[in-house]
């Protein structure tokens, strides 16, 4: 028999172990976009230093399981005394930062290979009309490249998000209290393990649907100029 009493009086505290996880993928997100476009263009450079270094960060952290890359970052740095004699001790000594840490690195990998394959799938043509309007490399990547490199890996780019969102709840294995974390005391509480492993499991589908929706919204209203026009 379920037990709908204990599990309604515990649902606030998975729901915020759910804000926490949400949080941690967020920043992860944000922080790896933000660090995938160099990389895209590094590895798309006909510098070979530029190039080569791009490529070993990406298959790095494509190649190698996120858990060990969160254990190389939580445990690993902690060994190194100049890593706990410097300033950034003050941030890798927190679980909460090297899970972010981690998952921003690893996430910033994916993304760049995504956008990577994104603008190289931009027709050559429209490159070479912009060259023909006088535009400078810099405006054609800004006003022509861009643009529709962020259209064509949309999709990709959400089945990433949804991967990372899975990924986190590793990150109760360094001792965050995420969604995965906070089920598992729950569960040491209770004893109730079945029960409250679906409740984790329907959170994490509900957040799922959300994001799938979301991007189906946003790819539908970037790709809207390719639909047929109904008379």
């Amino acid at each position: 028999m379920i037990d709908f009493t204990t599990i309604w009086k515990y649902l606030p505290r998975i729901l915020d172990g759910a804000a926490t996880t949400l949080e941690l993928v967020a920043l992860a997100l944000f922080i790896g976009a933000v660090l995938a476009i160099p990389v895209a263009l590094a590895r798309l450079s006909d510098n070979p230093f530029l190039k080569w270094s791009a490529y070993g960060y990406i298959f790095f952290f494509r190649g190698t399981p996120l858990l060990v890359q969160i254990f190389l970052i939580y445990y690993g740095l902690s060994q190194f005394e100049a890593v706990r004699e410097s300033i950034a001790w003050e941030v890798l000594r927190e679980a909460y930062w090297c899970a972010i840490i981690a998952f921003a690195l690893n996430t910033g990998a994916y993304t760049a290979e995504i956008l990577r394959g994104a603008i190289q799938a931009v027709p050559k043509g429209q490159v070479e009309a912009a060259k023909s309007f006088g535009l400078s490399p810099v405006q054609i990547f800004i006003k022509v490249v861009f643009p529709q490199a962020i259209r064509i890996a949309i999709p990709a780019y959400g089945n990433e998000i949804i991967l990372m969102l899975k990924g986190s709840a590793l990150a109760s294995t360094i001792t965050l209290l995420d969604l995965t974390g906070m089920t598992q005391t729950v569960i040491a509480r209770t004893y109730m393990q079945t029960e409250f492993l679906v409740v984790a499991g329907i959170v994490y589908l509900a957040m799922a649907f959300v994001v799938t929706r979301a991007f189906k919204i946003i790819e539908k209203r970037f790709n809207r100029h390719l639909m047929a026009v109904k008379i």
